[in-house]
């Protein structure tokens, strides 16, 4: 396979349609760990490649997950609804 695409940038690490569950499992959570000291130390070309690197990953995990189950917490109405609860007064008998 040719290490690069038509846009010029590098494939990083093995095409992720090739790894099964548990190894692209691992790589996203190699992937996630590693992200915050990417962006806050990493140079301009080591943060791009690392953006690439989890949107290829992520994309491959939500092809094989489609139906993954999703926390009402996680969607717009559920954090309508966190924020709505959140600034309901307590009453004083509740302290």
């Amino acid at each position: 396979m040719n290490a690069h695409d038509e846009r010029g940038t590098t494939m990083t690490g093995v095409d992720p349609n090739r790894l099964d569950d548990q190894q692209l499992m691992k790589e996203l959570e190699t992937i996630h760990r590693t992200r915050h000291d990417t962006l806050l130390y990493g140079s301009n070309d080591a943060l791009r490649v690392h953006n690439e690197r989890m949107a290829q990953l992520e994309g491959e995990y939500l092809r094989r997950n489609p139906r993954r189950p999703v926390a009402s917490g996680r969607t717009r109405e559920g954090a309508r609804e966190r924020t709505a609860s959140d600034s309901v007064t307590p009453t004083a008998s509740g302290t």
